[in-house]
């Protein structure tokens, strides 16, 4: 009895070992997502355009580039990507477009993005510092709702 057990846990650790090596190989061998820039720097900008910035990426792998998904951090952040396969060797473009109307002061803002690489996400950055416009200088920011207690 106690041979086969020992029989059995070496048939495990092979098995669980090739296992281990195949998922490596397959990272080592799928599609590779390189960003020449990960994060911009808008500097300075006037409230009320929406900033946009495009991020130019690279597919450096060896199979095709699925991005499944890509989500901002917040809602003033809004991301545009390309839904079909980027093959081998081509690059594309994620563009990234912060509203800046009622958002003086400082930002950054991280756009995640999920394809088929390993790890799965990669994240790329967004920042800058709005300033308020005369015109709109005596104006609320952002309003907060007000919640009313019950009687």
């Amino acid at each position: 009895m106690k041979q086969f057990f020992y029989v059995f846990l070496m048939v495990c650790f092979t098995a669980f070992s090739i296992q281990a090596q195949d998922a490596k190989s397959v990272a080592a061998d799928g599609p590779k997502l390189d960003f020449k820039i990960s994060e911009h720097d808008f500097g300075e900008l006037e409230e009320g355009p929406k900033a946009k910035y495009a991020f130019t990426f690279t597919n450096t792998g060896t199979k095709p580039l699925i991005l499944s998904d890509v989500k901002a951090s917040c809602g003033c952040t809004t991301p545009y990507w390309p839904k079909e396969p980027i093959m081998p060797g081509k690059s594309e473009t994620i563009t990234a477009e912060y509203n800046t109307q009622g958002r003086p002061g400082p930002f950054n803002k991280a756009i995640t993005i999920t394809a088929n690489i390993e790890p799965a996400t990669k994240m790329i950055f967004i920042k800058g510092n709005v300033k308020k416009t005369p015109e709109n200088d005596g104006v609320p920011v952002r309003q907060k709702s007000i919640l009313m207690e019950k009687e």
